[in-house]
């Protein structure tokens, strides 16, 4: 609940300098900077439709990643795992997979962290490709 304050008020430009929830804590005041909503990569996530299974399909079998973008667990130690699309204007979809729908909020939290672990994984994988060759 109070991450949620703190988000909505940083959201919102108000201060939350000296708030806290807890006045006893240790660390109250001194949220503001934690609260600061990380920087905002143009894009989003969307769920892989009908019209983008075929698409999809390819983008798996070419999935550079064997762990999960968000956690690194390996993929499929928690079942299926939840596939998704990040869109970003002019740029090209891009399949982002998930251990559980649990991760989604990290990713959501820092995208442009995550998919530079998913550019690294495809260079090497393609660097790896160019060697066998």
């Amino acid at each position: 609940m109070k991450n949620q304050i703190l988000l909505a008020a940083a959201l919102l430009g108000v201060s939350t300098f000296g708030f806290s929830a807890d006045s006893k804590s240790p660390h109250a005041g001194h949220n503001a900077k934690a609260a600061a909503p990380a920087a905002k990569t143009a894009g989003a996530l969307v769920s892989v439709t009908e019209k983008d299974a075929a698409w999809a399909a390819k983008a798996r079998k070419d999935y550079p990643l064997e762990v999960c973008i968000a956690s690194d667990e390996k993929l499929g130690s928690m079942g299926d795992g939840s596939v998704f699309i990040w869109r970003a204007e002019g740029k090209a979809d891009r399949l982002v997979i998930f251990c559980c729908e649990g991760c989604v909020d990290d990713f959501k939290g820092d995208p442009a962290k995550h998919l530079k672990k998913l550019d690294t994984a495809a260079a090497a994988k393609a660097k790896a490709a160019g060697k066998k060759s």
